[in-house]
């Protein structure tokens, strides 16, 4: 891509007729716009050592209101960092509805400094990069991202300039004089890594940025048509779903169909495991945390289904200084501003540690399908989007655990009842509780289709027998030893 780009970059500033001053007022008023129609912008600058990114960051915010972007530096991940999923931290900075987020660097950082190794570690960041970067698109996020080329000699002049004045020698860092000493590796380096990323939903914009005064008016000239047309679009480039379709009728077994729900475990026996499975999970939790391997436990199922009651017995004998519950309710005003995945996203746990959600990500495609929350377009993406998250996360090696509790509908009508009759309990049920009951067979029908469409080799289902609370623990528990023991033994 940088060869291309190489060939045509004389003719590039020539088609901008537009002045300075002009350009910077339009996206000025554009800006103005995005705010009133809140709409997220994200823009990002990658680039050669000193190819000027601080520079034309700079020019690009010169007339925009202070009060609607932010710019975000990204240095290398601090140690805190590297115990977290590789996107994490970028997730934590995304633009909220109406704003203007600018990366000075970004998740391309590890991929440019550094030459690839022959690892497969290298392919499946830029594999879960170009998956980011769709995800944030379908959203409607206009994402921007800036290159900034500059030749060999170019470079080497600037970092001889910052190194000649002491107010400035300190931004020059051994890897860059590195990099400049092997220009055309990282030529080879940077021209395939562009290509691989070049996509037509997120397509690079590369500046020649020799002549900063040129460089400054192309940037702003490309924002300010990347912001009319975004205006412009009715649909924000919304992919339909690309997962199978499941059409309920033709289904011969469904999931929630062969669960068998007689199952019971006697008082006796239950009190006897659940001490011993108790204990054995606080010794593979330890193990876990000593093989710095992290832990993501989902909770889901039907209301009254015993979700509490589960994760009560979960935690019981763990240490709680090494594991976090997050209880996830309806999005508040400000979570509904961002990407629905932004809320979950920030509770991932580091290396080591333990989340486990009551609740989370899969309302997406339950709640919000079933009470319209969410648009046809949004949710039946989101099946994709959450495999690719879940992909992701056991890249960075966790253990991924997904429970949903089923129990049919006579015995939460039970439940229900007894939570009604209970002083101490009464708080659990709710108005909206008996409302969601009411539409138990859309929920049935949202619940087996996103069981079908997520339940993947490396983050499966296991649908848990719950008429019986006693069983339903025990299994948990049992389920949950077996994933810690069977990744432990990769370790070894």
């Amino acid at each position: 891509m940088l060869k291309a780009f190489d060939l045509e970059r004389e003719e590039v500033f020539e088609a901008i007729n537009t002045s300075y001053k002009e350009l910077q007022a339009e996206l000025a008023r554009l800006q103005q716009k995005i705010k009133e129609e809140q709409l997220p912008v994200l823009v990002i600058f990658e680039g050669w050592d000193a190819s000027g990114k601080g520079t034309l960051i700079n020019e690009l915010i010169q007339e925009l209101d202070p009060r609607g972007y932010k710019v975000e530096v990204f240095h290398e991940s601090t140690e805190e960092e590297k115990r977290k999923p590789f996107l994490w931290r970028f997730w934590q900075k995304i633009p909220r509805k109406g704003e203007i987020m600018i990366f000075d660097r970004s998740w391309y950082r590890e991929l440019v400094d550094d030459l690839p190794s022959k690892s497969n570690k290298y392919k499946l960041d830029v594999d879960d990069i170009i998956n980011f970067e769709e995800i944030l698109i379908d959203e409607g996020i206009l994402l921007i991202k800036i290159f900034l080329h500059v030749s060999k000699k170019e470079q080497k002049s600037r970092l001889k300039a910052l190194l000649s004045d002491d107010s400035t020698k300190w931004q020059v860092k051994e890897k860059d004089i590195y990099q400049n000493k092997n220009y055309s590796e990282y030529y080879e380096h940077y021209d395939n890594l562009l290509s691989k990323t070049n996509t037509s939903k997120s397509p690079w914009h590369l500046i020649d940025s020799s002549d900063k005064k040129n460089a400054s008016k192309f940037l702003i000239h490309t924002a300010v048509e990347l912001f009319k047309n975004m205006l412009i679009k009715e649909d924000m480039n919304l992919r339909s779903s690309e997962n199978i379709d499941f059409d309920l009728d033709n289904q011969k077994v469904l999931p929630l169909s062969n669960v068998d729900l007689s199952l019971d475990i006697s008082d006796e026996e239950y009190k006897k495991k659940l001490k011993k499975l108790q204990e054995k999970i606080k010794l593979l939790a330890y193990d876990l945390y000593r093989e710095k391997i992290p832990t993501i436990i989902v909770f889901e199922g039907w209301d009254a289904a015993g979700k509490g009651g589960n994760i009560k017995r979960l935690t019981k004998s763990i240490d709680p200084r090494g594991y976090e519950v997050i209880p996830i309710a309806a999005p508040d005003e400000t979570e509904k501003k961002y990407h629905y995945l932004w809320r979950f996203w920030k509770h991932l746990p580091k290396t080591g540690h333990m989340t486990i959600f009551d609740r989370s990500w899969y309302g997406r495609v339950m709640v919000e399908r079933v009470e319209d929350f969410a648009s046809e377009n949004e949710w039946r993406r989101a099946y994709d989007e959450i495999n690719q998250m879940e992909s992701h996360l056991k890249s960075y090696k966790a253990i991924v655990l997904k429970f949903f509790i089923h129990i049919d509908k006579e015995e939460q009508l039970a439940r229900f009842k007894a939570r009604e009759e209970n002083p101490d309990k009464r708080y659990k049920i709710t108005d909206e509780d008996w409302r969601n009951r009411e539409k138990w067979n859309l929920y049935e029908s949202a619940i087996n289709e996103m069981i079908y469409k997520t339940n993947t080799s490396y983050a499966p289902w296991h649908i848990v027998p719950g008429n019986s609370k006693k069983y339903a623990r025990v299994f948990v528990l049992e389920k949950t030893i077996e994933e810690m023991e069977l990744e432990l033994k990769k370790h070894k």
